[in-house]
């Protein structure tokens, strides 16, 4: 049972310091209360090395994985983590202390992973180790967000409330993985059948076509149909050189994005396409509000909050400005006004901050807006679904109506040779 040390504040208001025996943050907090003392600081017993440690293991670990000299470790999706981490808050709210939590949770845990992961936090955690810590050191699945509640849980005493928190932001986050990967199927479809029906006509069908055709004067092939045949004479004799540069050019891109300004440049013109911009922005905004006020309302300092929720917008000119939001806080800025000089906001999310601001009530105004941004997500996706199709259409259209230009005017200029 590891020993914490506290400093604290007396019912007289007089400063008090010492030590106690615990199982974990929870008990040593509900401990100080029957004490009638107000926590000030509560640390365990060389937490501070510990802290150390991990931050040292947290940097050399993807060396080390590069280098192939540390493996993998089995990590969850999504979706598994919010089951994981509602499971564990619903063992808390029962009156289990974390220990208990952990180890109930870990002999109903089935799969390859979660046993591994499980049996990693528990160790730790009886070595004294706090939940934050053991995640961190973890790793994926793990993420700074989750790494960021576990931090505020342990702070504040409120385990599984917070943990109920973070299994509903990231229940939301999968959901609207979800919606949005299911507006983008159909499109892709559409879009894979053009290209390979487009791909048969003009390699297999206008070929053997224009070769049926007389040859002779006057029997000159149209232009749609010479160049239908161009491109079926450059695939059939280049396809290779063809394969090596689409390979090339794949990797050469993925290569090129690494570049944060390359990539800046090319998400600041994916907030600027027609259809796909706002839908990227309306997402980004919904996860943006929901997030911070999920971890305000946990207890994150706004600072770190703005650290937490900066890694999941996914999108790097939006980054960019929450790093610029997040320098004019440190300044002390409020946050309704860098928020809304970066220009990527919408108005409404900016009045609500700035009246949470002024209440002293940030967390519940920007909860309440989350479920308004969720919402204009729904419609941005419809809008997306309902738009995208006759796009696909006309552009299908305008290639079907080429290759059958191609197609079809050689037979025309036959039979006018014929007739004539």
């Amino acid at each position: 049972m590891p020993l914490f040390r506290y400093q604290a504040l007396g019912g007289n208001g007089a400063a008090t310091s010492g030590s106690l025996m615990a199982a974990d943050r929870t008990t040593a907090l509900r401990q100080l209360a029957e004490m009638r003392v107000t926590p000030l600081r509560l640390e365990i017993e060389g937490e501070a090395n510990l802290e150390e440690q991990t931050h040292r293991a947290e940097i050399a670990r993807p060396m080390l994985e590069r280098l192939g000299l540390a493996r993998s470790r089995p990590t969850l999706s999504r979706s598994e983590m919010a089951s994981l981490v509602r499971e564990i808050a619903t063992a808390l709210e029962a009156g289990l202390a974390l220990m208990q939590a952990l180890r109930t949770v870990r002999r109903q845990a089935h799969g390859k992973a979660l046993p591994v992961i499980l049996d990693f936090i528990i160790e730790k955690v009886e070595s004294g180790q706090t939940l934050h810590q053991a995640a961190k050191e973890y790793g994926p699945p793990f993420d700074d967000m989750a790494v960021g509640m576990f931090r505020a849980a342990d702070a504040t005493g409120r385990m599984a409330e917070v943990l109920h928190q973070l299994a509903d932001l990231m229940d939301r986050g999968v959901e609207l993985r979800r919606e949005v990967v299911g507006a983008i199927v159909y499109p892709a479809m559409v879009m894979g059948l053009i290209g390979v029906s487009v791909t048969i006509l003009v390699t297999v069908v206008v070929p053997t076509l224009v070769k049926a055709l007389p040859s002779g004067p006057g029997m000159e092939l149209p232009f749609p149909t010479r160049v239908l045949m161009s491109i079926a004479s450059f695939v059939a004799h280049w396809w290779w050189a063809l394969l090596a540069a689409g390979i090339s050019s794949w990797f050469g891109i993925r290569t090129w994005l690494l570049a944060p300004g390359n990539r800046m440049r090319v998400d600041m013109i994916a907030l600027k396409l027609p259809l796909i911009g706002p839908l990227l922005r309306d997402v980004a905004v919904a996860r943006f509000t929901r997030t911070l006020g999920t971890l305000v309302t946990a207890g994150v300092p706004i600072l770190q909050a703005l650290r937490v929720v900066r890694d999941t917008l996914g999108n790097r000119a939006l980054m960019a400005a929450i790093d610029q939001v997040q320098e004019q806080v440190t300044t002390g800025s409020s946050l309704a006004d860098p928020l809304e000089r970066s220009g990527f906001f919408p108005p409404l999310l900016i009045q609500i901050v700035n009246i949470g601001e002024k209440s002293g009530r940030l967390e519940a105004m920007l909860m309440h807006a989350a479920g308004a941004f969720d919402r204009q997500v729904n419609n941005s996706i419809k809008v997306f679904t309902k738009a995208l199709p006759p796009v696909l259409l006309v552009f299908m259209a305008i290639i079907a109506a080429f290759v059958l230009a191609g197609m079809l005017l050689p037979l025309l200029n036959m039979n006018s040779a014929i007739g004539g």
